[in-house]
């Protein structure tokens, strides 16, 4: 809790507001996380102590508070810093106090901050410093020409020096930048153009050779893709603004009234408006732009890596996998129910073999002995192909209860290379612990994609370019999210997806497996205490998220926390009953009055929490799996045509549309005006990763790998709205005034 009462009621109040949550929530959620809490037991477990705020709510307070922490540690330095210098005013401390954003405590720090030798120090150190406040304060009548005669130098020299204390006092005021960024967000202009004379070998910037966009606007791809040519050497870019509406603006400011020190105000503005101002705060609204690119690019990788995480699990079932090959042979896996290695094999239909009759030999000899049930295919080179010859196979065998299915294989190489395969899998070669994940994806993507890197799945947008640290966080975040979301089932989980867990740390996992081979099958949750490491907080965070199929007792394998055991079983006694029983019988639980079983610590969200599980125990949260028909005579994009109807998966999603694999090697992408008839500004509002969906093909273009594809071409159309005959005159609208606008920009900018 000491943490905690470092932040003052002011910021508590502020983040509050900020969240739109209640002050009492977040402070709960705050002494939660001080506590050791972890996001997802304080979302699913502790709704009646934050008032049933959600995981989204919960990790929005987590960032904050880490935000804000950051900020009263800098807070405590400036304020030595300046009361060091003997410079901490009583107004100064209470603006430095006041200050609810890191740019704003910088700009209040920036007159005080230790800096280089500059044009205004040079000018102060001549003694000028009193002709500049001269000019600054407007209130002596004495002429300025007698005023600048006092200095020992000449007076044009003395004015330019005052000039220069002055310019720098206007570009260090604390208002004035403020101003002046909000300005350059709302007015300014992206600019950017190709570097003379560096070629641009594979075109991927020409469309910003010669480009401008308003700041304000500017979609987090383009940013990043500016940014990315200017880091390549292909770009350069700035931040353009017309100098007269900020210089006026300052004029308004700084010169108070009539005198001969006017025009040497308006000197100074000029002067510290190009040489210090302009460049500063282009520097920080192009770091401000890039901080709200990647926030917006982590964003929609996060969500793309949730939705592919929680795609639909065909379940438990023998598969048999296999990663496509032409020259080196398709690689066969085959995984019993639990996902366990069975046997692997390679076969050679294609050329230059073109061993067909041998393939189809191996394929039904491992199909009769390991009685498959499912068969999984890579989707990489050779995959359509590869397609066909199974289902050729499955029914010219009559295998009509086997199912084939193309599965995504992103990262699974990664995966085979990766120390974690060599320690599954020491003795395995890298194509077969490839085939393995393929087949294991099937079963339950979520168990096999939690053992690669998400950055190498594929589903991200510039990720390269984005800040790694927040990236990582993110996305480490939304692993953690799915897995607790959808619980663990602790005698099957890899260590891989056991470390995801709430409150299990790796070397925890570890341990887990490590009793599990020791000790065979955990029979309770209870159980998990015998665990080296493994204590009462451990347990707390952990438990309710871990399922037991077939042990000692039923509750085990709900996500009823241990906490609530008595609560259950009281209310099957309520029934003359057994819990057993009334999750046999779950239309029993419709009897149970709820109200009945409230405590100090039991709420009604708990309750109802409880009676849901008991209605369906150890339900699994992610839609029934489904898989996609490829069409037969579609099989390369030299296949496709223009007007063609296809079947698809979306593969990625873009805030400027969606990619979705129509089974040629090469995913078409339905641009963001293709999606639906209505306007649609973000494609995640209509798709989402692993979704099926109906696609007309536009073009191909085969040389460059490229196809436009539409969904609401197949969409009907939606019905003009009706026209009134007389319509009411359109009030005018006042274009805001500067002011007005730095004052939105500032809300904006901060929220």
């Amino acid at each position: 809790m000491a943490q905690l009462k470092a932040l003052p009621t002011a910021v508590l109040m502020h983040i509050a507001k900020l969240l739109s949550v209640p002050l009492k929530g977040m402070l709960a959620v705050m002494e939660l996380l001080d506590g050791g809490a972890t996001v997802p037991f304080i979302a699913r477990y502790r709704k009646e102590t934050t008032g049933n705020l959600d995981e989204v709510q919960i990790r929005e307070i987590q960032e904050k508070l880490e935000y804000f922490r950051e900020l009263e540690d800098r807070r405590e330095t400036v304020l030595a810093s300046i009361g060091e210098q003997g410079k901490l005013t009583t107004e100064l401390k209470a603006k430095i106090e006041a200050a609810l954003e890191k740019t704003e405590l910088e700009d209040l720090y920036l007159p005080y901050k230790p800096k280089r030798r500059t044009k205004a120090s040079m000018a102060r150190d001549k003694g000028l410093e009193p002709l500049a406040l001269f000019l600054w304060e407007q209130n002596d009548p004495t002429p300025l020409a007698e005023v600048a005669a006092r200095f020992g130098v000449p007076a044009e020299e003395a004015l330019e020096g005052a000039r220069h204390i002055v310019a720098e006092m206007i570009s260090e005021n604390a208002e004035f930048r403020k101003a002046v960024r909000a300005m350059m967000m709302a007015e300014g202009r992206v600019e950017s153009r190709a570097i003379e004379g560096v070629v641009d070998a594979e075109g991927k910037f020409k469309m910003y050779a010669s480009y401008s966009e308003a700041a304000a606007k500017i979609p987090s791809h383009r940013m990043l893709a500016i940014r990315r040519g200017a880091k390549e050497g292909v770009l350069t870019f700035e931040i353009v603004l017309d100098a007269q509406e900020p210089q006026a603006w300052l004029r308004a400011r700084v010169v108070r009234k009539p005198g001969d020190w006017v025009p040497h105000l308006e000197r100074a503005i000029e002067d510290s408006y190009d040489r210090l101002l302009n460049p500063s705060i282009q520097t920080e609204v192009r770091l401000e732009l890039k901080d709200r690119s990647d926030e917006e690019a982590i964003k929609v990788f996060r969500e793309n890596l949730e939705n592919l995480l929680l795609s639909p699990p065909a379940g438990r079932m023998t598969v048999l996998a296999l990663d496509p090959g032409i020259r080196t042979g398709c690689k066969i896996a085959v995984v019993d129910d639990t996902g366990k290695f069975l046997e692997d094999a390679v076969i050679y239909p294609f050329q230059p073999r073109n061993d067909l009759a041998g393939s189809i030999k191996t394929l039904a000899s491992l199909v009769a002995r390991h009685n498959v049930q499912a068969i999984a295919i890579g989707n990489g080179t050779a995959s359509r192909e590869t397609a066909a010859l199974v289902q050729d196979f499955l029914r010219q065998a009559n295998l009509t209860k086997i199912f084939s299915v193309t599965v995504s294989e992103s990262g699974a190489s990664v995966y085979s290379a990766s120390e974690m395969a060599r320690q599954e899998f020491p003795d395995l070669d890298l194509t077969v612990r490839g085939a393995i994940s393929i087949a294991r994806r099937l079963q339950d993507p979520l168990a096999e994609l939690v053992k690669v890197d998400p950055k190498s799945i594929g589903v991200g947008q510039y990720q390269h370019d984005v800040d790694q640290r927040r990236l990582k966080q993110s996305l480490e975040a939304t692993v953690e999210s799915c897995v607790n979301r959808v619980g663990v089932d602790l005698n099957t989980a890899s260590w891989a997806l056991l470390r995801y867990v709430a409150g299990i740390t790796e070397r925890t996992a570890l341990k887990i497996m490590e009793y599990r081979n020791e000790h065979g099958r955990f029979r309770s949750r209870v159980e998990l205490m015998a665990v080296p490491g493994f204590g009462p907080k451990t347990f707390e965070q952990a438990a309710g998220f871990l399922r037991i199929r077939g042990g000692d007792n039923p509750l085990d394998m709900t996500a009823v926390h241990p906490e609530s055991y008595a609560v259950a079983e009281k209310m099957a006694a309520s029934l003359g009953t057994t819990v057993a029983e009334l999750i046999a019988r779950p239309e029993l639980i419709e009897k149970v009055k709820l109200e009945g079983f409230a405590t100090e610590t039991v709420g009604m969200y708990t309750l109802g929490d409880i009676r849901e599980e008991l209605r369906k125990p150890g339900r699994d949260p992610r839609e029934k799996f489904v898989a996609a028909k490829w069409r037969d005579d579609v099989q390369e994009i030299a296949d496709l045509k223009p007007g063609m109807q296809l079947e698809g998966v979306v593969t990625n999603v873009t805030r400027f549309g969606a990619f979705v694999d129509v089974g040629v090697h090469q995913d078409g992408l339905v641009h963001v005006s293709e999606l639906a008839h209505r306007y649609v500004k973000d494609a995640s509002e209509v798709v989402k990763v692993g979704q099926i969906v109906k696609v007309q093909v536009l073009s191909t273009d085969t040389k460059a790998k490229r196809i436009a594809l539409s969904m609401k071409a197949l969409e009907a159309a939606a019905p003009e709205p009706k026209r009134k005959n007389f319509e009411k005159p359109r009030p005018e609208v006042k274009k805001p005034s500067i002011n007005d606008q730095v004052a939105a920009l500032r809300n904006k900018f901060r929220n």
